[in-house]
């Protein structure tokens, strides 16, 4: 026994090297196994969301969603244990952006074990207090940490720079992509993304119930979770053509999976919307050295997504919704706040040598 807790000791003992990135290639095999671990949330999502009774823990659908957490967590450890067999220990083993996701490891395990003595004792959740569960608050928790973590990895590695090529920026965009979904399953309550296209028409139309209430919310709520993670990548990289499309394409995934895709044409209108702020990204070049199109960039993309989103409804519907200051002030709003949260996130240009002198430092 005295022999293990030294060992233990010995092992997590900081050896005192400079901790070292993985490769393009190790952040990749994250991210897809990050997918598997993502993709199994959404399985158990749409579970929850579309069968009648769930009346156990021990399903097909956990079991995806634990497989992949096994997947995604062996990968880490042996990133740590490639490191301890070259001689590192403590912190000098942890590959650089791999910490949290590490400990975040037995964290998830603990609230999975809460999470599984939660169901057996109390039963399955199936509407909306699934969202506030302690359990599944610790495990989504942790989860973000671990599915992020080829976003830390890539944000210094030396080797991206300013300017990284979609390839080379594509394992931080699924991690943050997958991370957004958690968010936006956790506000479920008021997700734009899980409305029909007759029912965006018919909310619009009627100023006596509440589905006005409930959409105009919704389309706030989804309006920040989807812009803020873009504007975030935009204070660190230019980002390349394309990356906002990746992100929207793993964006409607979750609210597919609990919609069982039965509201495609509005899911697709929001992987539109990305390639519109893609190609508004090429014509602004917005960066936080260029403060006035970072601005415009985040107001003008949440004005067209929103456009996009109720032309799709009126057109799929076969008619504009009755009340018109709602369908045509309703994407104005969404730009105001795009904007607002433009001004939120680079209040002030950064110059290029200090920029990049504070990423090196973040």
């Amino acid at each position: 026994m005295v022999a293990v807790d030294a060992g233990v000791r010995r092992l997590l003992a900081d050896s005192g090297e400079v901790r070292t990135w993985v490769s393009p290639r190790t952040d990749l095999v994250m991210a897809l196994l990050g997918v598997w671990f993502g993709v199994g949330l959404m399985i158990d999502a749409w579970a929850h969301s579309n069968l009648a009774e769930l009346e156990t823990f021990f399903t097909p659908w956990h079991a995806a969603f634990y497989s992949g957490f096994a997947a995604v967590s062996g990968w880490i450890i042996w990133q740590v244990y490639r490191n301890v067999r070259a001689g590192r220990s403590g912190l000098a083993a942890v590959p650089n952006g791999y910490l949290a996701g590490l400990l975040a490891i037995p964290g998830f395990a603990a609230f999975g074990f809460a999470d599984m003595m939660w169901h057996e004792l109390l039963g399955i959740e199936q509407t909306i207090d699934i969202l506030f569960s302690p359990s599944h608050l610790g495990l989504i928790v942790t989860m973000m940490l671990i599915i992020t973590t080829p976003l830390r990895s890539a944000w210094n590695a030396p080797d991206i720079g300013d300017r990284p090529r979609l390839s080379r920026l594509l394992p931080a965009l699924v991690g943050l992509g997958f991370g957004a979904t958690l968010v936006s399953l956790f506000l479920s309550y008021g997700d734009a993304m899980q409305w029909s296209a007759n029912g965006v028409v018919r909310a619009f139309s009627n100023l006596d119930g509440q589905g006005t209430d409930r959409l105009a919310a919704a389309m706030i709520i989804t309006n920040v979770v989807l812009l803020a993670p873009v504007l975030f990548l935009q204070r660190r990289w230019r980002l390349p053509f394309g990356s906002v499309t990746v992100l929207s394409v793993v964006g409607v995934l979750m609210p597919g999976a609990q919609t069982a895709f039965r509201n495609l044409p509005i899911l697709l209108a929001f992987v539109a919307a990305g390639l519109v702020s893609d190609l508004l990204i090429r014509w602004l070049r917005p960066s936080r050295e260029r403060r006035a199109a970072y601005w415009a960039f985040a107001g003008l993309s949440a004005f067209a997504t929103w456009s996009l989103y109720l032309a799709v409804a009126s057109v799929v519907a076969g008619q504009l919704p009755a009340v018109p200051e709602l369908w045509t002030g309703a994407p104005v709003v969404a730009g105001l706040i795009g904007l607002a949260l433009g001004a939120l996130f680079l209040p002030n240009a950064v110059p290029a040598q200090a920029g990049e002198s504070g990423a090196r430092r973040a």
